[in-house]
C-alpha cells in the first residue's frame, strides 16, 4: 500500500504540473465566475418581477442549476478523457515507465498507483466544477435541491469511468488511440442516452433497448442522468425530455454496473500491464 500512495503522491504532483491540468481547473473557474454573475442578475431579477409563488421561483432556479450542472458535467468528461488518456500510455511510449518499474515495485502497484492520483485530482475537479455551481447556488438563493449529496457522489463516480478506461487502453494503445477510444464511447453513449429517452417517451422499447445497450458499452452518459434525476424537482420531472431533465431513469443496477465495470476495466488493466513488454 505504501509503494501505491508514493506512486499516487508522484501522479497527483505531476498532474498539477501540466498545462492542461491548470487549464482545466482555470476554465473551471472562468465558467463558475460566468455562472454565478448570471444567475446573480435572474435571481435579482426574479425576486423584483417573478412570479410570487417562490416555489415556481425554485423551479426556474433549479432548471439554470441543471443547465450549469449538465455544462459542468460535459468539462468533467472531457477532462477525465485527455487528461489521463497519457497515464500509462504517454509513459510507456515515453521510456520513463521503464525507469519506474525497474525499482522494487509491483507493476500492478504502479498502476494502482497513477490511477489512485489521476483519481484524486479527478474528483477535486468535480468538487470544483459540480460543488461550486451548488455551492454558488446556495449561497446566490438559499436553495439547494434535496439530493445535492447524491447527485455530486454520481457526477464523482462518472469522473472514474474514463479513467478506468484509460488505465485499461493505456496498456495496449497509444496515447492518441486511447483518447479516441474514450471520446468515442462516450458520444456512442451520449448518443444512446437520448436515444433512450426519445425511446421512452414514445413507448418504442427496441429504442430504448439500443439505448440501454450504448450504455451498458460506457455507462458515463447513464450515471449523469442518475445525478440529473437525483437533482431535478418533481416538476421538471414531467417536462418531458431535455439535456437537463430524464424521462427513463437509471436504477440502481445501472450504478452497480458501473461499479463493477470500473473494477473489471482494472483488472484486465493490471492482467494486460503485468504481461506487456516495456
Amino acid at each position: 500500500m505504501r509503494a501505491i500512495g508514493w506512486i499516487g503522491s508522484l501522479t497527483l504532483r505531476e498532474a498539477f504540473r501540466r498545462r492542461l491540468v491548470l487549464a482545466a481547473f482555470g476554465l473551471g473557474a472562468a465558467f463558475l465566475a460566468l455562472f454565478g454573475l448570471a444567475l446573480f442578475l435572474i435571481h435579482r431579477e426574479l425576486a423584483r418581477f417573478g412570479p410570487p409563488d417562490p416555489r415556481m421561483r425554485e423551479e426556474i432556479v433549479g432548471f439554470f442549476l441543471l443547465a450549469g450542472l449538465y455544462v459542468a458535467n460535459f468539462l468533467i468528461v472531457m477532462a477525465a478523457v485527455v487528461g489521463t488518456a497519457d497515464t500509462i500510455a504517454g509513459e510507456i511510449a515515453s521510456g520513463v515507465i521503464q525507469a519506474v518499474a525497474a525499482r522494487p515495485i509491483a507493476r500492478w502497484q504502479i498502476l494502482l498507483g497513477k490511477g489512485l492520483g489521476h483519481a484524486l485530482w479527478l474528483l477535486m475537479y468535480v468538487l470544483w466544477l459540480a460543488g461550486g455551481v451548488m455551492g454558488i447556488t446556495a449561497l446566490i438563493t438559499g436553495w439547494i435541491p434535496r439530493g445535492w449529496a447524491r447527485g455530486l457522489a454520481l457526477l464523482g463516480l462518472e469522473a472514474l469511468i474514463p479513467l478506468s478506461l484509460s488505465l485499461w487502453a493505456g496498456t495496449r494503445f497509444s496515447t492518441l488511440a486511447t483518447g479516441a477510444l474514450g471520446l468515442g464511447l462516450y458520444g456512442v453513449a451520449f448518443i444512446g442516452g437520448w436515444a433512450e429517452q426519445i425511446g421512452g417517451l414514445i413507448g418504442q422499447s427496441t429504442v430504448v433497448d439500443l439505448g440501454i445497450l450504448a450504455s451498458l458499452l460506457m455507462p458515463a452518459e447513464a450515471i449523469w442522468r442518475r445525478a440529473a434525476y437525483e437533482l431535478q424537482s418533481p416538476l421538471a420531472r414531467i417536462m418531458g425530455p431535455n439535456p437537463f431533465t430524464t424521462t427513463t431513469v437509471p436504477s440502481d443496477r445501472m450504478v452497480i454496473y458501473a461499479l463493477a465495470y470500473i473494477l473489471f476495466l482494472l483488472l484486465i488493466a493490471i492482467r494486460q500491464f503485468e504481461r506487456r513488454d516495456l
